[in-house]
């Protein structure tokens, strides 16, 4: 494959830090990249220095000639006086872009539901990303440079763009190289991974998923100061082949060394004993809506919701912005109000919830970490081991200088691990993420998760990360047409319900709020008939009443394991087969229901 950029012994120093130390790397036509590291190691400048717009101390970076290279910058660009349709097509005529396959498809991806005629100032921060972006999808780049693409998207725009990504050159042209918090999308689009970390740049093959087994193996070799790094990284790949095993064919490599590693390693999340601990905790009843509606002014937001949340529950909430999505969290922790119907909470629930604003952190501004955590509990006990709050702040990255320093000074991802762990040291019962993770690398991202894997309560996630709702949530919710629909199908099928919405509302003369994620392809490409598609449908019918029954019988499993006697191995170990017995079900019912899917939306 030819080359297109080079990066030779690159160096570059800060005031207080040496970012790189004589770096050598390059580029080649079909190279798809995923930057990933910690944050402050130079991930965005690394990108920078390579698109030619920073300078390094020593070295150069050589480009082939003629190149044309685009980047998205994480700030914001833009200028506010223009309006969309200049920015996004500028001087093209109308005639030119609109026979242009590639720019309709960046337009009505990115910017469907925004005016033409508006001025940027009038933006919200997701409708100028968004805008940005198709702006510079538009053009004929070669290579392409992304710093956090997926910033402000939700789950269908970035399922939209990982489309757009992969489909945009040919498998040996272009070049592609993406910063980014978000595993999905890195495994979706990237064939390699650049770690950024102490000065150097270290590359690996393929994705997200195929990273995380070479690192465990590089780790497994490192030395034993590596070993609470080494632990945390084979947890994550246990859940990765396990959770998802589709994730790891992609890797070119052998895999049988990695596979050893985690011959032993138990799942991630111990489900009964959480349930087990959960109502013990929690006692039977946590939160019902019964049948609730919220309505802002004249605009409905939820229609006659009714939803009964069980303790242990772990759910994921999927919704465009504006569906509601921050309101039912709202109305869940009381904060809210219904305009009609009633929010039932149980005797024994304390609710904390982890906001986007970082509002627990305005009282403690001028303490130390040290004096924030001295005021708290002295044990916490996460994984069935009681560790300290110093430990906790280890293991979501705090170094022993960062104690001594004042919240104030603490970067944005250092403030939410903060917020997080001051949460879970006032042990809630129900806990409540919104945007989680809003300024957190893939590292520490994967330490919350570690946290969260043993917190005993119910937990709801509000987020557009997809990958994090499927590593923490055992099941998902749509905010949808005013009303909240349970997911057997998971994201795949969020996406596909918001496909079909989209086509309807475009039928109808309607607009799509957000960007339409590519339709599932029909089972041998064949259009069912109006017989076949009544059949389907009856049949599709019948697996989603039985997925019903199946979630009826695990909960009620689930609080026969919390009442037994834990003493009695045998009759514990009977209704643990039983639960596998109907999970198998439920995997073997979900598969059914979504090849369903797939030939019904042909």
């Amino acid at each position: 494959m030819a080359h297109l950029l080079g990066a030779e012994a690159l160096s570059l120093e800060f005031p207080t830090k040496v970012v790189f130390d004589r770096v050598t790397i390059g580029l080649n036509e079909g190279d798809r990249v995923g930057i990933v590291g910690r944050n402050g190691e130079g991930k965005s400048t690394l990108m920078q220095l390579l698109a030619g717009r920073m300078e390094p101390d020593d070295g150069r970076v050589t480009v082939r000639r003629g190149l044309r290279i685009g980047m998205l910058h994480q700030a914001d660009e833009l200028d506010s006086s223009r309006t969309v349709a200049d920015t996004i097509v500028g001087g093209i005529d109308e005639h030119e872009w609109a026979g242009d396959s590639r720019a309709r498809d960046v337009i009505a991806g990115l910017a469907s539901d925004v005016a033409w005629d508006a001025e940027v100032s009038s933006l919200s921060g997701g409708q100028r990303r968004r805008v940005a972006l198709a702006a510079l999808l538009i053009g004929d780049w070669d290579i392409l440079f992304l710093d956090e693409p997926t910033n402000h998207l939700d789950v269908e725009g970035i399922a939209w763009l990982a489309a757009h990504l992969k489909q945009r050159w040919s498998p040996n042209a272009g070049a592609l190289v993406v910063v980014t918090h978000d595993r999905w999308f890195l495994d979706e689009v990237a064939n390699a991974t650049w770690e950024v970390h102490d000065r150097i740049i270290e590359p690996f093959e393929g994705g997200y998923a195929a990273y995380i087994l070479q690192r465990v193996e590089r780790d497994r070799m490192a030395a034993a100061t590596e070993s609470k790094r080494q632990n945390l990284m084979r947890k994550e790949l246990a859940w990765l082949r396990r959770g998802a095993p589709a994730r790891t064919s992609k890797p070119k490599f052998r895999i049988d060394a990695a596979n050893e590693l985690i011959e032993n390693e138990p799942p991630v999340r111990d489900a009964v004993s959480l349930a087990s601990m959960a109502m013990q905790r929690l006692g039977k009843d946590v939160v019902d809506l019964l049948d609730v509606s919220v309505a802002y002014g004249e605009k409905e937001i939820l229609s006659h919701v009714e939803w009964r949340i069980a303790p242990g529950e772990r759910t994921g909430v999927l919704g465009v912005n504006g569906a509601g999505k921050s309101t039912l969290p709202s109305l869940v922790a009381g904060s809210l109000q219904p305009t009609s119907g009633r929010v039932k909470r149980g005797k024994t629930v304390k609710i904390a919830v982890l906001t986007q604003q970082l509002a627990e952190l305005n009282d403690i501004q001028n303490d130390r970490v040290s004096e924030v955590i001295g005021r708290q509990r002295t044990t916490y006990v996460t994984g069935g081991k009681e560790v300290t709050p110093s430990q906790l702040l280890e293991r979501l990255g705090f170094t022993s200088a960062q104690l001594s320093t004042p919240v104030k000074d603490l970067s944005g991802g250092q403030k939410r691990r903060l917020q997080l762990l001051l949460i879970l040291l006032d042990e809630p019962n129900v806990l409540i993420l919104d945007e989680p993770t809003n300024d957190l690398d893939t590292d520490m991202l994967a330490a919350m998760e570690d946290l969260l894997d043993s917190f005993p309560g119910t937990l709801l996630v509000v987020s557009h990360d997809r990958y994090l709702l499927e590593r923490v949530t055992d099941q998902q919710y749509a905010m949808i047409d005013r009303g909240f629909r349970h997911l057997p199908g998971g994201v795949e099928q969020y996406l596909q319900l918001r496909a079909q919405q989209v086509r309807s509302g475009s039928a109808s003369g309607g607009t799509s709020a957000g960007a339409t994620a590519p339709s599932a392809a029909t089972a041998g490409g064949q259009t069912l008939g109006g017989a076949e598609r009544r059949a389907a449908e009856k049949e599709l019918s019948s697996y989603t009443r039985r997925l019903e029954k199946l979630d009826v019988q695990i909960r009620a499993l689930h609080a026969d394991l919390a009442r037994h006697d834990q003493g009695d191995y045998e009759g514990l170990g009977a209704l643990t087969a039983q639960l596998r017995d109907l999970e198998a079900a439920v995997d073997e019912a979900e598969t059914n229901w979504i090849e369903l899917s797939e030939r019904l939306e042909s």
